[in-house]
């Protein structure tokens, strides 16, 4: 009697231990599967790579680039609401790939970028309201390809890249009312071409990037009201975090960062990882369920987000998908 009760409780006890184990598995799948990818409008142009990006409210904004034979200069506009492309007015400056960009105000601001044989330092305000390009002062530093820009409402600001000889890590502020620039100290990070920036709130987040075919790991946040730069967690700090790449994209949704695809050293990556401010930790989140790219776009106006472009090897690409960081994804959307 004895014995039947206690082999009773062991049955019991392992049915119990089972059923919880597969709640455990369950769950951690339901974790790794969070983030949906939906498919939205693609581009209406040549699909292409390193093409240059801003975003205005509701409206992106993308042109030049790369398209495997030519560098361009067209220009195109995604109503993120409407869910349509419709081009503007062509970049008036040389083609060019590998361009920088920030906004200030409602206006956009492209330049730098490389032609196919020299790093560039010529820069355009891109007037919306009017669908004009108008040219501003060279960019005072070197010139360069693959640098960092992000603005406030007032100045914008350009960092890191290559200037053909040397991976930079300077860092220059535009004033839009009297047309110059000046650079800025305080950046204690390593030189860096193609990193990744994303803002939140008053802050710009910066890492990823490669210098001297290593991709580098530090990881900075940028006060927009006070120019002060402060260090972060490495983004290799823990075992399991994959995200150092270069040529990625970054974005915000509400009060997270995201890094996405990119060239993780060996080729094209899809992985997308979430950064939390609060904590200074990350978390993957669904892969970009598009081909593996690098050299993509990203637009993105606080609330929602959009990948689009680049490449994969040879192969360019025009597609363009939301994210939707907190829904379960679903392959069939």
């Amino acid at each position: 009697m004895n014995r039947l009760i206690t082999r009773t409780k062991i049955r019991i006890f392992i049915s119990m231990f089972c059923v919880g184990t597969l709640f455990s598995c369950s769950d951690d799948e339901d974790v790794e599967e969070i983030g949906n990818w939906v498919d939205r409008s693609v581009l209406d142009g040549t699909p292409r790579s390193s093409s240059v990006a801003f975003s205005i409210g509701s409206l992106g904004y993308m042109g030049t680039g790369y398209d495997g034979d030519d560098y361009l200069t067209d220009f195109w506009i995604y109503d993120m609401d409407g869910n349509f492309w419709f081009q503007g007015a062509s970049f008036p400056g040389i083609a060019r790939s590998s361009a920088s960009s920030f906004t200030i105000g409602s206006d956009g601001y492209v330049g730098l970028g490389f032609d196919g044989d020299n790093e560039l330092s010529d820069f355009y305000k891109y007037t919306p309201s009017s669908n004009v390009w108008t040219q501003i002062s060279d960019f005072e530093g070197n010139p360069r390809r693959g640098a960092v820009g992000f603005g406030s409402d007032t100045h914008g600001y350009i960092g890191t890249g290559f200037d053909g000889d040397n991976d930079r890590k300077d860092f220059w502020k535009y004033d839009p009312v009297a047309d110059t620039w000046t650079e800025i100290v305080g950046f204690g990070g390593t030189k860096r071409r193609d990193a990744t920036t994303f803002r939140v709130g008053n802050t710009v987040y910066l890492g990823t990037g490669v210098s001297n075919g290593r991709n580098q790991t530090d990881f900075w946040a940028f006060d927009l009201a006070s120019d002060s730069w402060t260090s972060l967690l490495d983004i290799d700090d823990d075992d399991d975090y994959t995200i150092v790449r270069s040529n990625a994209v970054g974005f915000s949704i509400g009060d997270r960062g995201y890094i996405a695809c990119g060239n993780g050293g060996t080729g094209a990556i899809s992985s997308v990882w979430e950064y939390n401010p609060s904590t200074d930790l990350w978390e993957e989140k669904t892969n970009y369920e598009g081909v593996a790219r690098e050299g993509a776009v990203g637009f993105y106006d606080g609330t929602r987000a959009f990948l689009a472009l680049g490449r994969n090897g040879n192969l360019y690409l025009d597609d363009n998908r939301e994210f939707f960081p907190f829904d379960e994804e679903d392959e069939d959307d």
